[in-house]
Formats: C-alpha cells, structure tokens, sequence
C-alpha cells in the first residue's frame, strides 16, 4: 500500500483521536451497552440497538486511524524549499475577485478548508503542486473555473 502523506501536527491529532477513542469512548460505550441489557427484553430496547451502533461507528473509526497511522509518512515541511509540493503555505490572489487566500497542502486525514489546510488531492491543491511565486494557475472547481496568482510559497 503507498505511504500517506502527512504533517507531525495531522500525525499527533490523528494518535491522540486514537488514543481518545480506545481509552475513553470504547470504555463509555461497553459499560452502555451492558446497562442496556440489564433493561431486559434486547428486541425492543432502543437504548441497546443506540448503543450497538455507536459502537460499531467507534470501532470502524478505530480501524481506519490504525490504518492510517500504519501508512503514515510524516513530512516535516520546514526542510523543504522550492516550487510548491505537499507542506507548502501558498497565498493566492483570486485574478478575478482579488480576494487573497492562504492554504497550508496537507494530506487528506488532516485536511480542513475552515482551517485553511487543502487536501493534497483537492483540485486547487493537485493544480498548484510544481508552481512558483508570481505563477498563473487555472483552476476546476465544482463552481467553475478559478484562476489564481501565488503571491507567496513559504515551508514553516
């Protein structure tokens, strides 16, 4: 399986959600699953079918950090320099709105546009791998197409 890509910040929230899960969420849900079935009849016990089914979530959710903390590859973006790549901090001017944005490309587990952090694989992220300040760069977005300038690439 190929390696996933990712930021030490994205690397330790994704262990310590892990650690959350096992340590807290797990216990929380086993002791409710138990006092549901202290109610009796199991049929017709919606606390005991509530409870299944947030454990099942837990345990997915479980399974798929492991996983992706197994493949982890964390990349320390402050040794890297250049034309943008993944670590990259990009200010872009919007050509047409001249609203100006900054992103930090991250892998997708740690990737949240309310925070400024772009999927790798994210339409913007994917057309700005490989440019430099003072590029163009036309974008295809669910909203149509964007066409950007960087302004400023920075690794901090």
């Amino acid at each position: 399986m190929d390696k996933i890509p990712m930021t030490r910040s994205g690397y330790d929230a994704l262990e310590a959600e892990l650690k959350q899960l096992k340590s807290e969420e797990r216990p929380a849900i086993i002791r409710a699953i138990a006092e549901a079935r202290e109610h009796g009849d199991l049929s017709e016990n919606a606390e005991y079918h509530s409870a299944k089914e947030k454990q099942s979530f837990i345990e997915g959710r479980i399974k798929e950090l492991e996983g992706a903390i197994s493949l982890a590859e964390v990349i320390d973006p402050t040794k890297l320099s250049g034309a943008i790549k993944f670590g990259a901090t990009v200010t872009l001017v919007d050509e047409d709105t001249d609203e100006e944005k900054t992103y930090q490309i991250v892998g997708e587990y740690e990737a949240s546009i309310e925070k400024a952090l772009l999927n790798i694989k994210s339409p913007i992220a994917r057309a700005l791998i490989g440019k430099e300040e003072g590029d163009s760069v036309e974008v295809r977005t669910p909203g149509g197409e964007r066409s950007y300038e960087v302004l400023k690439v920075a690794y901090i």
